[in-house]
């Protein structure tokens, strides 16, 4: 056997011998490290080097494919990718877990601690940056030709710690020890452009043209991660960008002894990629939140038109070839960034270039909240990006003749529809710039389509209707029940084979197995494992005793007003108050779980997070109510987290005001894992119902038509004085019962409840929401019907699967085709491996 071979050997091999030897060879030559030096650490990095080196023959293979047959290419641009780790995922989905499990046991080590050693990739947030990851999932495992485009943050969002009861914020430091699955690609890296000033000049052919000049420099460096499928050869990128000085170091200012100076450009430029949404509320934030979203969408334009450039020497299928989604307004100024290319770079006139970049480009809005729609301060956007500013302008006078002929009696229209926002402080309109650059406008839930054709956008969709279309969201069943999940994965599996895992719909099957009590029972037994591996983290982490036997009833994600942490909050002080009055009281025992991080400066969350963990320090400690209640809240909630989390919940809390959550897919991941929805006809939840029934979900609270009519007339303070028990609850949190040190503390609070008008209508759906805790009590004492509506709920969650999703996003907005590639090589390998074993 020659070298080369003997390498694709190690690195295709499908024994455990081949296995531990691919382990071994990566410790010694890519660590210089052998089993007497090397740290648990150093395991971890030559086992990640290994299942890299397996993967790169495929992601070399696929990549050539592309360009072999000309695909047409999806590119998917998200300020957030939340991938979690990788090296389970990417066993799993290789078929091989159980291969290198014994291949670690063989060289002395357990899996699931080399495992835990790897750090949650510090790319995302929440859900917007979960969904992008599964969408990458979905899009590698159903061979379309992809590629995922973000930023290589240096420090993540943050690391969530508490600190007597209060967020504290600290450096994610993901990429200290290194990453194992990245490849630098400085081959590809992209020159970024800021301030400067805007030229006028006569081309050859007599036309007038623009060129940007003057202005300063920074440097796009690509990373590139493998997106590995389940069941495919194919291999796609995610290709990350770090920002970097022009000129690292001026030895000039070094030899003068102006050591500081001599590296001021590099630390400046790349404060770019630090950090995940810097705090906005000062300039110097808005100015480095500004840059990083045109740093983010210059690289990506770029580097987009180079790879078409590569098999095209003109724009004619430019269409035909790419496909552009834009996840949100973050990566709005992708638009004008690639007016400018096609107009100034390749000299294009505007009719064909807009022809163009509308063609490409879809956009996804995610949110309902006019407040979370992005806009720009038109002087500060002067100042960057003076020549996007004059294309903007441009498309925006365009656009409102366009307006005006379709409307020509309504300027009221024009004023609401016009990109520039008139004031005495104008702004750039991101969403509406999205919406008049793209030849797709999508929703992620059928509520929130039809919410932003009927409120948010009427008179785009006036305008266009034929461009809004509803996707609904949905998640990877790889990462959210194989891996996840594997008891579960593995009992369904037994019962109904493992199609499932690339069809989620034969879930289904499951329903038949409802009444039969050995599956029950299995079913059941599962979750109680589940719950037991949560108790031991809880145990661990928090120093709390939890009992598994008990009802979990978990709320975990973003913490945002509108989500309403706070009514499920004031529940657990009236349940603790019941229980008080009561000791001998009959309830099932409830351990209440949050979990969830708040934006730096948003101190209202922050606040509420004191108030839940002010809560829990009271219930927790008082001997009157024994083991009937338990709250905790779990810090640093993240893609780890929730998959010990959400395989354990019982009941889902999905409690947003009706009409402003988009869609959720905490919701989903919850269902596919047996939990039930506690929730308001918001989002997907609705379509959740609809697929489940009403017998198997939690539905309270008004609807979002009954919360449109409310506004303006609804009086908070007439609701708390009929309902005693808010009332007492009220008194309570006044009296300083949470907060002896400060009696203050928490009336922000309660003055937004009542006072500021509660904006989220949390007392008008408390009742309602007390009904439902009531009738989850009744209804889990019954552990037969239990057992039968969670196995409904994993059943009947076919529809929820990123699969589906990405399906409809490729047939009726890319016209993305799938590119199936046979990585050969590798088969081969893996036959004689297996021949020899």
């Amino acid at each position: 056997m020659n070298k080369i071979h003997d390498f694709q050997a190690f690195y295709c091999g499908s024994n455990v011998e081949t296995v531990k030897q691919s382990i071994m060879h990566a410790l010694k030559y890519w660590l210089g490290k052998d089993k007497y030096s090397a740290t648990d650490y150093d395991w971890f990095m030559a086992c990640a080097f290994s299942i890299r080196n397996r993967v790169i023959e495929r992601w070399s293979e696929t990549q050539s494919h592309y360009y072999e047959v000309d695909a047409k290419r999806v590119y998917y641009m998200s300020l957030e990718f939340l991938i979690g780790r990788l090296m389970g995922n990417n066993l799993y989905n290789l078929g091989i877990y159980d291969l290198y499990s014994k291949a670690l046991t063989g060289l002395g080590y357990d899996i699931l601690k080399i495992r835990d050693l790897e750090k949650d990739a510090g790319l995302g947030n929440g859900g917007l940056g979960r969904l992008a990851a599964c969408f990458l999932d979905s899009m590698t495992t159903m061979s379309l030709p992809a590629y995922g485009y973000g930023i290589r943050y240096e420090f993540g969002i943050f690391r969530q710690t508490v600190e007597n009861g209060w967020q504290v914020e600290e450096p994610d430091e993901w990429l200290a020890q290194g990453n194992p699955w990245e490849i630098v690609r400085p081959e590809f890296a992209q020159t970024v452009e800021f301030g400067g000033r805007v030229e006028e000049f006569t081309d050859e052919t007599g036309s007038r043209r623009y060129r940007w000049v003057g202005t300063q420099k920074v440097k796009g460096m690509a990373y590139d991660t493998p997106v590995v499928g389940y069941g495919t050869d194919n291999v796609n990128t995610l290709r990350l960008w770090a920002a970097k000085a022009h000129e690292q170091f001026d030895f000039q200012l070094f030899s003068h002894g102006d050591y500081v100076k001599a590296v001021e450009e590099k630390n400046i430029s790349e404060n770019i990629s630090k950090v995940l949404y810097p705090n906005d509320d000062v300039i110097q934030g808005k100015t480095l939140r500004l840059k990083q979203e045109f740093f983010f969408v210059s690289c990506t334009i770029k580097d987009i038109i180079r790879r078409f450039r590569k098999m095209h020497k003109d724009f004619t299928r430019f269409k035909e070839k790419v496909a552009i989604q834009l996840n949100d307004t973050h990566p709005a100024l992708a638009i004008p960034e690639m007016m400018r290319i096609l107009l100034d770079e390749e000299r294009l006139g505007w009719d064909h270039a807009w022809d163009l970049t509308k063609g490409v480009f879809g956009y996804t809005n995610h949110t309902l909240l006019p407040e979370a729609l992005e806009k720009w301060n038109l002087e500060l956007m002067k100042e960057w990006l003076p020549r996007h500013v004059m294309i903007i302008f441009e498309i925006n006078h365009r656009f409102m003749k366009q307006v005006s002929i379709k409307f020509p009696t309504d300027s009221e229209r024009m004023a609401r529809m016009s990109i520039i926002e008139e004031g005495p402080d104008k702004k750039l309109r991101m969403a509406h710039l999205a919406m008049a650059g793209s030849h797709s406008v999508n929703g992620v839930s059928a509520l929130h389509t039809e919410l932003i054709k009927t409120r948010l956008a009427r008179d785009f969709y006036e305008m266009w209707p034929e461009r809004f279309n509803n996707k609904t969201n949905g998640i990877t069943p790889r990462r959210w029940l194989l891996k996840a999940n594997r008891g579960l994965a593995d009992l369904i599996s037994g019962r109904i084979g493992d199609n499932w895992i690339t069809d989620l719909g034969q879930l289904k099957k499951l329903v038949n197995l409802a009444e039969k009590k050995d599956f029950a029972g299995a079913f059941t037994a599962v979750k109680r494992s589940n719950k037991e591996r949560l108790a031991g983290y809880i145990a661990d982490n928090n120093g709390i005793n939890v009992n598994p036997d008990s009802i979990f009833d978990v709320q975990a994600k973003r913490l945002h007003e509108y989500k309403r942490q706070l009514l499920n909050a004031l529940h657990v002080i009236e349940m603790y108050l019941r229980v008080k009055d009561n000791p001998g009281l009959d309830i099932v025992p409830r351990t209440f779980i949050f979990s969830a991080k708040a934006a730096p400066g948003y101190a209202m969350a922050k606040l509420i997070i004191k108030f839940i963990n002010s809560i829990a320090e009271v219930v927790n400690n008082d001997p009157d109510i024994r083991e009937k209640l338990k709250v905790v809240f779990l810090a640093d909630y993240r893609v780890t987290l929730a998959e010990i989390l959400i395989p354990a919940a019982d009941v889902s809390e999905q409690i947003s005001t009706a009409g402003l959550e988009a869609s959720g897919t905490g919701n989903m991941k919850f269902m596919l894992n047996g939990a039930l929805t506690l929730g308001t006809l918001d989002g997907a939840n609705v379509e959740i119902r609809e697929e489940v029934g009403d017998e198997n979900i939690y539905i309270f609270g008004k609807t979002a038509s009954e919360i449109e009519g409310l506004r303006g007339r609804y009086n908070p303070h007439k609701v708390l004085e009929s309902d005693p028990s808010l009332k007492r609850i009220f008194g309570l949190i006044e009296s300083g019962f949470f907060s002896l040190d400060n009696k203050e503390l928490f009336r922000p609070i309660l003055s937004s409840l009542t006072e500021g008008g509660d904006r989220f209508f949390v007392l008008e759906d408390f009742a309602s929401y007390r009904e439902a805790q009531q009738r989850i009590d009744q209804d889990y004492r019954n552990r037969s019907l239990w057992a039968r509506k969670t196995i409904f709920n994993t059943a009947l969650s076919g529809k929820f699967s990123s699969d589906r999703t990405i399906g409809e996003y490729a047939a009726e907005i890319w016209g993305a085709k799938p590119e199936p590639v046979n990585a050969e090589t590798c088969h081969q390998e893996e036959k004689e491996a297996e021949a020899g074993d």
